[in-house]
């Protein structure tokens, strides 16, 4: 619980640059559009590369750090073994990034090096597809079902791939159904709420 909203500590220890820092507030705009249009959001997240002590820099993990989120607040585990990279907009949608061969095959080889299972790929812009030049051994491993390359355009679409839970869409009253990912985000954050509330009233009972 909390005020703060979305905390990018690598922008306070001054290790992000410009690029990185906007991406990072598109993801309160986003969660604001999102589940704030009914009641305020209540709570602070904290969002970091671990053990990271350079400069980083860009916008392509803007959707895996909501994705993150997301998880977190849903208290649903992502699959481990999907790398993710995207660029997101405060609509969700999910924008194209640079480099997509290098990112694809990079991840590849550690799935290689560390085993093949067939569960292990990649998610990639929808719009980035046109721009796949993949090599040889990445190309016949997809045709295998060894390595998969998922296309998405929207965050609901990435997150159904990372839980395997439905995302859910609101009714006419703005309410995500139980049983969705966005279900169990709203109830969390109704709850952050509520409880805020309750300790505010109980904090100046006690000072009356």
């Amino acid at each position: 619980m909390g005020k703060q909203g979305v905390v990018n500590i690598e922008r306070e220890a001054d290790l992000s640059g410009s690029t990185h820092d906007k991406g990072v507030l598109i993801l309160s705009g986003y969660l604001g559009r999102t589940f704030a249009q009914h009641y305020p959001l209540s709570l602070s997240i904290s969002i970091t590369f671990e053990q990271s002590y350079f400069g980083i820099d860009g916008d392509s993990a803007s959707s895996t750090e909501l994705y993150a989120i997301l998880s977190s607040l849903a208290d649903l585990p992502i699959k481990q073994g999907i790398a993710v990279t995207g660029s997101v907009n405060q609509k969700g949608k999910i924008q194209a990034i640079g480099d997509v061969n290098q990112k694809v095959e990079g991840f590849f080889e550690v799935c290689k090096e560390k085993g093949m299972n067939g569960q292990q790929g990649v998610m990639i812009p929808s719009a980035n597809t046109q721009n796949l030049m993949l090599k040889k051994e990445v190309i016949d491993a997809v045709k295998q079902k060894k390595f998969r390359i998922y296309r998405v355009s929207s965050v609901e679409e990435g997150i159904e791939i990372l839980t395997g839970v439905p995302a859910g869409k609101p009714n006419k009253k703005g309410i995500y159904p139980a049983g969705t990912v966005y279900g169990a985000v709203q109830k969390k954050l109704k709850y952050y709420l509520e409880r805020s509330q309750k300790i505010k009233k109980e904090f100046e009972d006690e000072k009356d």
